[in-house]
């Protein structure tokens, strides 16, 4: 299996950015330029910045936008 990708959009249906779904479960989060803004890593339940710097412990991608 390929990468999924997830498009988000605000309420007025703008696009806000991505996230894509590594076939490993990894996901990344990438702004509506097309420019990382993070990653998280299910393995470690971690979130980690563009600079692969954790920044949370769970899920919290978004936030990262």
């Amino acid at each position: 299996m390929g990468k999924v990708i997830q498009t988000l959009k605000d309420s007025n249906y703008r696009v806000l950015g991505y996230i894509e779904q590594e076939s490993d479960g990894t996901l990344t989060i990438k702004d509506s330029n097309y420019r990382v803004k993070g990653y998280y890593d299910p393995k470690q339940n971690v979130t980690k910045d563009s600079n692969y710097r954790v920044v949370a412990h769970g899920n919290l991608l978004t936030t990262l936008l």
